[in-house]
Parts: structure tokens; C-alpha cells; sequence
């Protein structure tokens, strides 16, 4: 019997065939945990990671992580993938529902200006 997280690294990795971030359009990675959520924008051309997010940093650490945190991770991330230059990155859910925090997550980067 297969557990709930190897069943998310099999659906990653079936997303991830056709998901690919290049220098022109990066990839916006999401992982969620039960206590914190983190957001990169990569570059798998040259396999870097140009920004990161998450509700671990100082503003959000004191905060339980709900919808609304995710947003706030969101819209920091989409700032700072602005300042990086970033305007168009391609969505990578990670495996999870395009639902509740890890759509909160995509909406609050929205919001901030980041198109996908």
C-alpha cells in the first residue's frame, strides 16, 4: 500500500513531463506541508533558482498557515520574481489540488502582477 505523499511524488513527476521552466518563462514551484507552504521560481535551463517564498520568513512565521497566508506567500513571491526581472513563469502545482492554500498561493501571485 502506497502512502499519501508517494501518491503526490508519482503525480509530480507525471506534471513535471510536460512542465518545464526556461529563462524567458521560469517555473513557479509550490510545496505545502501541514505547517508551512514555500514558493521558488527556477530556471531549469540552467537548473537555478532565481527567487523563494515562504510562510516560514519573519512577517508569516508567527501566523498558522491558512488560505489567506498562502495569498501573502503568494503576492511576496510575485514581488520578488518582479524585482528578479520575472513577468511570466509557468505554474507547478507539485503534485497537489489546484484547490484551497495552493490555490490561494497562485492567486495572491496573480494579484501581484505575475502572469501564468
Amino acid at each position: 500500500m502506497r502512502g499519501r505523499n508517494e501518491a503526490r511524488r508519482r503525480r509530480h513527476a507525471r506534471v513535471r513531463k510536460a512542465i518545464r521552466g526556461t529563462t524567458a518563462r521560469p517555473r513557479l514551484s509550490v510545496y505545502r506541508s501541514n505547517r508551512f507552504i514555500y514558493a521558488q521560481v527556477i530556471d531549469d535551463d540552467n537548473g537555478t533558482t532565481l527567487v523563494a517564498a515562504s510562510s516560514q520568513e519573519e512577517p508569516l512565521r508567527t501566523k498558522n498557515l491558512t488560505v489567506e497566508t498562502a495569498g501573502e506567500v503568494g503576492k511576496l513571491v510575485a514581488e520578488r520574481a518582479k524585482d528578479a526581472g520575472v513577468a511570466s513563469v509557468v505554474f507547478d502545482r507539485g503534485g497537489y489540488r489546484f484547490h484551497g492554500r495552493v490555490k490561494a498561493l497562485a492567486d495572491g501571485a496573480r494579484e501581484a502582477g505575475l502572469e501564468f
